[in-house]
């Protein structure tokens, strides 16, 4: 699963990378883009994009979706969606079919639970801070624009940390996921390719992550932290 993330790439560079997406003309952020942000937690505001023909737009959205359907926002935030499941379970399914998008971060947070059950959390990005593209489901339930991220099964080399991974696109995927039909998008409904997670990399994080109120940069690295 994937429940902490960081954000720090913002402003034109965001939207660079936004516009180099293949297919892409133009990029629209009518919101602006969010500031640096190392401590991302479920039912927070994040960036999300989302296709319209040749144009992306990049716009803030609520990390937990809210459902059509759903008549107020109690219960669990549904801020992961099990790629096995999603195009059956009540709470994905009619996303699924149409709302598609996807988030732009620059790593996340996995917890490792050892031999000991001491849980260790570890900060997990590309080599050469290349941005990850992970694969969402929207919503417009109660009014607000709202997303969750798809996850898979866990395969090597990632599959120590933890037995689920979000479902990372390479940018040569995105497109046939926010714009293609149900089917077309199925068919993404895997792993992340092979060649995306060789790429990458981890490193033990500051256990201070854990509490949502810490949000700096030194959260990434444990190593780095010990010396501050």
């Amino acid at each position: 699963m994937c429940g902490r993330f960081v954000m720090f790439t913002t402003g034109e560079k965001l939207l660079g990378e936004i516009g180099a997406l293949p297919g892409v003309q133009e990029t629209h952020a009518p919101d602006g883009t969010p500031p640096e942000r190392y401590n991302i937690a479920p039912t927070q505001q994040v960036g999300l994009v989302l296709y319209d023909g040749p144009v992306a737009r990049f716009t803030p959205a609520r990390w937990a979706l809210l459902p059509h359907w759903k008549k107020d926002d109690s219960g669990p935030p549904l801020f992961n969606a099990r790629a096995e499941t999603v195009r059956e379970k009540p709470s994905f399914r009619d996303a699924f079919q149409t709302q598609r998008g996807v988030m732009p971060l620059d790593g996340y947070y996995e917890w490792h639970v050892g031999e000991n059950g001491k849980k260790q959390p570890y900060f997990v990005s590309l080599e050469g801070g290349e941005m990850l593209w992970a694969a969402a489901l929207f919503s417009t339930g109660l009014d607000q624009l709202s997303c969750t991220m798809i996850t898979t099964a866990a395969e090597v080399p990632m599959d120590w940390l933890h037995h689920r991974l979000p479902r990372f696109l390479e940018p040569s995927e995105v497109r046939q996921w926010c714009e293609g039909d149900a089917d077309e998008a199925g068919e993404l409904l895997t792993s992340a390719p092979t060649s995306l997670r060789e790429r990458m990399r981890w490193q033990e994080a500051d256990s201070a992550v854990g509490n949502v109120r810490n949000d700096h940069a030194g959260l990434m690295d444990a190593a780095e932290s010990r010396l501050l």
